[in-house]
């Protein structure tokens, strides 16, 4: 059932940001940042964790997962360190999916020409 749960919070995801696409003037990048911000809004009310034990996995990998991880992180590094720990803690747990972006990033661009 976690399989068949995953696959459908995955697909809602891909549905509304395709809704919006086709029936707006925002672009991939806007849509991108919104939903950033609601995983981190749905974390700050921990909604986003319930999706997560819904919808297991399927919750981990859209990005409305980025934002829940940068407010989540954020938000238990500030309780354990303090208001210094708030920045630390952001990026805390989206350590390895930054750095991944950027490496992959840079040896893509070493393959790759951009076109004129």
């Amino acid at each position: 059932m976690i399989y068949l749960n995953s696959f459908i919070f995955c697909g809602l995801v891909c549905l509304i940001a395709q809704l919006i696409l086709d029936n707006t003037k925002l672009t991939p990048g806007h849509i991108t940042t919104i939903f950033v911000v609601v995983g981190a809004f749905l974390d700050v009310f921990g909604i986003y964790d319930k999706i997560i034990l819904w919808a297991g996995g399927g919750a981990n990998v859209p990005i409305t997962s980025f934002g829940h991880l940068l407010i989540h992180g954020a938000m238990s590094t500030t309780v354990d360190v303090g208001i210094m720990g708030l920045m630390s803690g952001m990026f805390n747990l989206t350590a390895s999916g930054i750095t991944a972006a950027i490496v992959f990033s840079f040896f893509l661009s070493l393959i790759f020409k951009p076109k004129d």
